[in-house]
């Protein structure tokens, strides 16, 4: 499989990048070279070695959920820029 400069052309047209020639013959090389290397991978023997998603074992990291007190509302609203019967008082967005 090989990136043609058509095709860093579309990708540019997609991504509304307007490119100049020299750039499109630049990203068309470096593509092919990331996909000649990447295509070293289909000559590797993966017989017998298990599918796997990590290559190191995974474990939950995350805290268990613990009920804790909050914090007073007079401390929470002295960073807010304006507040009204204890709710945050933002700019309407709407029309």
């Amino acid at each position: 499989m090989s990136i043609s400069m058509q095709d860093v052309e579309h990708v540019a047209k997609l991504a509304r990048l307007d490119l100049t020639e020299e750039e499109k013959q630049t990203f068309t090389g470096q593509l092919n070279a990331i996909l000649k290397y990447a295509e070293q991978l289909n000559s590797i023997d993966t017989d017998g070695v298990e599918p796997t998603s990590h290559v190191v074992p995974m474990s939950n990291v995350m805290r268990e959920d613990e009920v804790r007190p909050s914090l007073p509302l007079d401390k929470v609203f002295l960073n807010a820029p304006d507040e009204e019967e204890g709710q945050f008082k933002v700019p309407a967005i709407l029309e």
